[in-house]
């Protein structure tokens, strides 16, 4: 009796150190997301499962072009990419990105704009400057996609992670850019 009653508290406590280390690890390493909604197509996919990285901030800086999830409202988490780091002025014009007066390739929406036939991928804008502790936002469908060019721009202080690890459904399992 004595011995089922050991292996039986084994068994609890091997259970209880998992879940705390699985809830320690989703909280402060690595955390899943859904992706909802078109905005980010064609790079991500509505209901695609993505791997947040947490502690990739906490140690380094937001780059230009990752794609990152912030919360943009107390309900709703946003999946966009990083178009403007603070001080930066952005500006769109015949469907090309400059940054501080340089244009910059988006190799990511190359096949895109290859397809349309109806206009510019994404319409003509300027935003001055991207205010020091924030970042401009832009979703990869420009054409139907909410970013800093509604919302403005996303203090660094709201984004959770950076995201580039799709791993359901399995056809589209890999790293993103």
């Amino acid at each position: 009796m004595a011995k089922q009653k050991n292996e039986l508290w084994e068994w609890i406590k091997a259970l209880a150190i998992a879940v705390i280390l699985a809830a320690v690890i989703r909280y402060f390493f690595f955390a899943p997301i859904v992706v909802d909604g078109l905005s980010m197509m064609p790079t991500l996919h509505h209901q695609d499962r993505m791997i947040v990285n947490k502690i990739g901030y906490k140690v380094g800086k937001p780059e230009r072009f990752d794609i990152v999830v912030f919360h943009a409202t107390v309900e709703k988490d946003y999946i966009k990419r990083i178009i403007g780091l603070p001080g930066d002025r952005i500006e769109y014009k015949d469907d090309i990105l400059y940054i501080n007066g340089k244009p910059y390739d988006e190799p990511y929406l190359e096949d895109y704009k290859k397809n349309l036939i109806d206009g510019p991928l994404t319409d003509p804008f300027v935003f001055e400057e991207v205010p020091e502790g924030h970042l401009f936002v832009m979703g990869d469908n420009r054409r139907y996609s909410k970013d800093s060019r509604h919302i403005g721009p996303v203090p660094i202080s709201e984004v959770l992670g950076e995201t580039s690890l799709i791993y359901w459904p399995l056809s589209d399992f890999g790293i993103v850019r």
